[in-house]
């Protein structure tokens, strides 16, 4: 690997236990996973007062901004799966921590959008999940 490239499996959800201080651990078992940070182009377009039949210059701003971290793998049943879990059948929020190798932590509270499990007969159950962020993250630059 070259100097400055980072490894995928390092792209990291940390789920927190809700005590004080709260204590961050990672999804075990994931496979797969991204991080989307994206926001919405609001139209800001309008044509010239002064030239109305010129050229019209296409403008945006950024609206509403999204952050979901995705990921797949093989489901790993634990004391911290189980917490989790909770958060899953009730479709309640919990906090989370998004870590970016090579850039840094985003921190806040997530809910699970999609929470998928599957398997055959003879393989191990898997699991699949959307995590969306439930409001304002925070973000702590890598030093």
């Amino acid at each position: 690997m070259m100097a400055g490239e980072q490894l995928g499996r390092l792209l990291l959800i940390k789920l927190g236990d809700g005590a004080t201080p709260e204590v961050f651990t990672n999804l075990c078992g994931l496979k797969d996973r991204s991080f989307d940070l994206s926001a919405n182009s609001v139209d800001t377009t309008k044509p010239s007062c002064t030239n109305p039949g010129g050229p019209v210059q296409k403008t945006s701003r950024p609206g509403i901004v999204s952050r979901t971290f995705s990921g797949s793998g093989t489901f790993v049943s634990s004391a911290a799966m189980k917490a989790f879990m909770v958060h899953v059948n009730d479709a309640t929020v919990f906090n989370a921590q998004v870590v970016v190798p090579g850039l840094g932590t985003y921190e806040g509270s997530f809910f699970a959008a999609n929470f998928t499990l599957d398997g055959s007969m003879e393989d191990d159950l898997q699991f699949s999940g959307s995590f969306e962020a439930a409001d304002a993250l925070t973000f702590t630059a890598e030093v």
